[in-house]
């Protein structure tokens, strides 16, 4: 048996380390990118904040303005798994990368761009809708109700499971999505740098099987002489 390499691929010119780190970056960038744009898309909730008879200020919903509470993290989730899918395909088009470091560095990518998308975008929610002070809201015993907007929710909840859950997400959907590529794939070394030689075993080779020689004299449809 000879050992044949059947991957033609040209050796890279960055190292899988430096590959890596450049999926990392590029990720927190368009998660940058992700959150300004979330803050503009994702709508504001409208309240409404009220002095009752025995002088409490209260808050509350303007009619079903409370189904938008968890719209804006319904976005955000959309956006950021649009981006792993997207990340994931186009790291396995990065073909002399191929290999565990590039999953690992999609992981955290995700994971990374998650933050900055969270991050960003609720500071520029913040700026652009402002903060909702009950303390300060200016109501009266003459004007009771006043209506103000805040910000959407970045995440389901306030609980520290489910922002972790908000932020591993993506990572999980990058990682899925990049091992169903790698098991389109039947070498070893993924189509990858190094390419992996694998043996094949040749068997010598041998000419067509001799056939009997024919007599023509013996040969009934001759022409006869």
């Amino acid at each position: 048996g000879a050992a044949v390499s059947t991957n033609t691929i040209a050796p890279p010119r960055l190292s899988h380390l430096q590959a890596a780190i450049r999926v990392v970056l590029a990720l927190v960038g368009v998660g940058v990118v992700i959150g300004v744009a979330w803050a503009f898309l994702a709508p504001p909730i409208n309240l409404v904040i009220a002095l009752t008879k025995a002088g409490d200020r209260v808050r509350g919903y303007v009619g079903d303005e409370s189904d938008l509470l968890f719209l804006g993290a319904f976005v955000m989730t959309g956006l950021l798994f649009v981006m792993a899918v997207t990340a994931a395909v186009a790291a396995w088009q990065w073909r002399p990368h191929r290999g565990p470091m590039m999953v690992g560095a999609l992981s955290i990518g995700s994971l990374g761009a998650a933050g900055a998308a969270a991050g960003v975008g609720a500071v520029v929610a913040r700026w652009r809708h402002g903060v909702v002070d009950v303390a300060a809201a200016p109501v009266t015993p003459e004007h009771r109700v006043f209506y103000v907007h805040e910000a959407p929710a970045v995440f389901f909840g306030h609980g520290p499971f489910q922002i972790a859950a908000s932020l591993v997400i993506p990572a999980g959907v990058a990682a899925l999505v990049y091992a169903i590529c790698a098991l389109s794939t039947k070498r070893d070394d993924l189509g990858g740098w190094p390419p992996v030689e694998v043996a094949y075993l040749v068997s010598p080779a041998t000419g067509p099987a001799q056939t009997a020689a024919t007599d023509p004299l013996g040969d009934p449809s001759s022409p006869s002489h």
